[in-house]
């Protein structure tokens, strides 16, 4: 098995049955406004890593994504090594490309890569 190269922690995205709630109580704790607010997703920039929220039928759960320079052989290493697809990479806007897997103890593991993260 091969190593995948993850860059560091990225994004984790927060489910939530009452996104507008959540969006404004975490304007408040983090005191700045998104910087992406649709009605599908709500993205803050907390220190060059991003907090997402995202609409569900039922709060409580929390996806990480682990940055790599080729989300697609990432995914396809992790399955290769065992893990469970879940989520084909795809493109979600800007050139943003993420997917997800589930680990051996049934984890949820997401790459991403993302031309517009810069390490800071």
């Amino acid at each position: 098995m091969s190593s995948i190269p993850f860059l560091g922690l990225r994004t984790a995205i927060y489910r939530t049955d009452a996104l507008d709630a959540l969006k404004r109580w975490y304007i408040g704790v983090l005191g700045k406004e998104p910087y992406f607010d649709e009605p599908f997703y709500v993205g803050f920039d907390v220190g060059g890593y991003e907090l997402g929220l995202v609409p569900a039928e039922a709060g409580g759960a929390v996806d990480a994504y682990w940055g790599v320079d080729d989300a697609d052989a990432a995914f396809e290493a992790l399955v290769a090594a065992g893990a469970e697809p879940l989520e084909a990479v795809h493109d979600v806007g800007g050139g943003i490309r993420l997917g997800t897997v589930r680990d051996p103890a049934g984890n949820t593991l997401g790459v991403i890569f993302n031309p517009h993260f810069r390490r800071r």
